[in-house]
């Protein structure tokens, strides 16, 4: 048994190199400066959506609980790489340890899967506001709000702890340089002598299970949606109806988009996309829908943007503390 433990040690490396975007080095320092603004722009946005519904009793509503958690997501996933990606290309810091490297993995996985999951929840909110406004309030109350917010949490925790530990028993012997600005999980496996066949067999089951699941829910619910939508008979209900939805299906487009590309490249497009553009893709995957999703909801959200205008121009100042 001592044996075995050595070997396994002898085998785990103590840290790993992350090389960046593979033939964009010269490129590094340009291309750092869109990404520090998009994470500029994540923070600022995300952080201000958190601030104003919080404080403003005008958006207490299920809907925008429901925003605050995709904003407290999307800190989270983008703060989980743009760092340490920033640091490569800007100071050549690209040592990471193998335990930060599960950190980050676990981090990014869980919060890639509690972004579609709080999507999907997103989805469910604005079928039950169409298809059931006079019920809305009384079906989607605070407590049931925090309870499918803490299981769509748990639910992505569960679901990637196994990943992390199955990434974390392999012999790794290929070397220690990922070619990456973060710790993927296949990225990172590829780098082990061993099997990894049970890594992708519970990679796809994971994937299919968060992002199968929510998508279906989504369809059904935009399905549902629709159907009340159109036997509507006034064209301004119609009108109306739709442009609640307007936001949240250009949040679905920013996050499904990039991420149905990095699926379908590491399954099927290895051989035939430059790994540069497939890294590129997957940190946009991880910085589009944190930079835009609060532009797109404080522009069309009219609550949100009455919010903001009422702040500058001093009419109404949001309560504090003593209030």
């Amino acid at each position: 048994l001592i044996m075995i433990i050595l070997n396994q040690t002898d085998v785990t490396p103590a840290s790993f190199i992350l090389n960046g975007i593979p033939g964009l080095e010269d490129m590094h320092m340009w291309i750092s400066f869109p990404f520090c603004s998009m994470y500029v722009v994540a923070m600022v946005g995300n952080c201000g959506l958190l601030y104003l519904i919080y404080y403003e009793d005008s958006l207490h509503r299920s809907m925008y609980y429901f925003l605050a958690m995709l904003s407290l997501t999307d800190l989270v996933m983008c703060s989980s790489t743009i760092p340490k990606a920033l640091s490569i290309f800007w100071c050549h810091l690209k040592e990471i340890r193998f335990e930060e490297c599960l950190v980050q993995m676990f981090f990014i996985h869980t919060f890639t899967g509690m972004e579609s999951g709080v999507l999907m929840l997103m989805a469910l909110d604005r079928y039950v506001a169409i298809c059931y406004p006079l019920r809305y309030s009384t079906i989607l109350t605070n407590p049931v709000i925090a309870k499918v917010g803490l299981a769509t949490f748990l639910r992505a925790v569960f679901l990637i702890i196994p990943l992390i530990f199955l990434t974390k028993r392999l012999p790794y012997c290929k070397g220690n340089i990922i070619h990456h600005t973060y710790c993927d999980q296949l990225s990172v496996a590829k780098l082990s002598c061993g099997n990894i066949k049970a890594n992708v067999i519970y990679g796809l089951v994971a994937a299919f299970l968060i992002g199968g699941f929510d998508i279906l829910c989504i369809t059904v619910s935009y399905t549902m949606i629709l159907r009340a939508v159109v036997s509507l008979s006034s064209a301004d209900a119609r009108q109306k109806a739709f442009s609640t939805c307007t936001a949240h299906i250009c949040a679905i487009v920013f996050s499904y988009s990039p991420a149905f590309f990095c699926f379908f490249f590491n399954r099927f497009g290895s051989h035939t996309i430059p790994p540069s553009c497939h890294i590129i893709v997957a940190n946009i995957y991880l910085l589009l829908p944190p930079t835009m999703n609060p532009i797109v909801y404080g522009v069309k959200t009219k609550q949100i943007r009455d919010c903001v205008i009422r702040i500058f121009s001093g009419s109404k100042k949001i309560k504090s503390y003593s209030t």
